[in-house]
């Protein structure tokens, strides 16, 4: 449902904006504000010291909301021709009580079949880039891309009934975070339809699959949007965007695996030049 109306407001935005005025390929500098319909499909399974934990589905296992409406803020800067370098930033956050089916290991502590939990999830994700434009033309551009991936997760429980039925309020709790950087190789590639008209079509790809600082997993990000420009220096912005990562840690502040899909619809903003 929120998918239909972000397309329906886009659609009401482009039909009132004044007459389109040309687009190039690349621009020298853009920001970006606006919102972000996600769709998260987390598993995650935290060890302890002494003790394997259980691998459990945020959404499924704890009610944790996998489907939330974000802000999101982005800037690209092209200081050199061919050179091109970006950063987005979002964040999201999400609790949730429920009864849990089974029993549940998270980190040290085991958590009982029927016991009440709640639950705590916090997410901050960071992606820069940067492109070099290796061919150019007036209508079209494309390059390899080197993107850097970086999700930072906190996730809480609390013991709040026992398996018993008695109130507990917190008194048993166990916290992970992770900060997990990642890079993708790939490429990147930009095109005005119809020579330097009001629209741009933009896309990027990325993977990589590595070993590196006790962490090891694969990474795949992909995006791809429509930019349409009714003033010379301002516009509206539809990405399709998805990251998807496979990733088993063993740091000092995170052991186990995390399993992670991010995607969904960005409508944005645009100012330009």
């Amino acid at each position: 449902m929120r998918t239909v109306a972000l397309s329906a407001l886009s659609l009401a935005l482009l039909a009132i904006a004044p007459r389109a005025r040309a687009v190039e390929p690349l621009d020298v500098f853009s920001a970006r504000i606006g919102g972000y319909i996600t769709s998260w499909d987390t598993t995650v399974r935290a060890d302890g010291q002494t003790t394997r934990g259980t691998e459990v589905d945020l959404h499924k296992d704890f009610g944790l909301d996998d489907s939330p409406t974000i802000g999101y803020v982005g800037v690209t800067w092209r200081p050199w021709d061919h050179h091109e370098f970006g950063l987005t930033y979002y964040q999201d956050s999400s609790k949730a009580l429920r009864q849990i089916n089974r029993d549940v290991t998270f980190r040290d502590q085991t958590y009982p079949v029927n016991s009440v939990l709640s639950a705590e999830a916090g997410i901050d994700a960071y992606e820069a880039y940067y492109v070099w434009w290796a061919g150019t033309h007036e209508n079209w551009a494309i390059g390899p891309r080197v993107g850097l991936i970086w999700y930072s997760l906190d996730l809480k429980l609390a013991l709040q009934v026992d398996a018993n039925g008695n109130q507990v309020g917190g008194g048993r709790q166990s916290e992970a975070t992770a900060d997990l950087p990642t890079l993708t190789l790939g490429g990147a590639w930009r095109w005005t339809p119809g020579g330097h008209g009001p629209w741009r079509i933009g896309a990027d790809l990325g993977y990589f699959k590595a070993n590196v600082d006790n962490v090891d997993g694969d990474v795949t990000f992909g995006r791809i949007g429509v930019e349409y420009f009714p003033w010379e220096q301002a516009g509206f912005a539809l990405d399709y965007t998805i990251t998807k990562f496979n990733i088993d840690a063993n740091k000092t502040d995170f052991i186990g695996n995390l399993d992670f899909s991010d995607s969904g619809l960005k409508l944005g903003f645009v100012y330009r030049w």
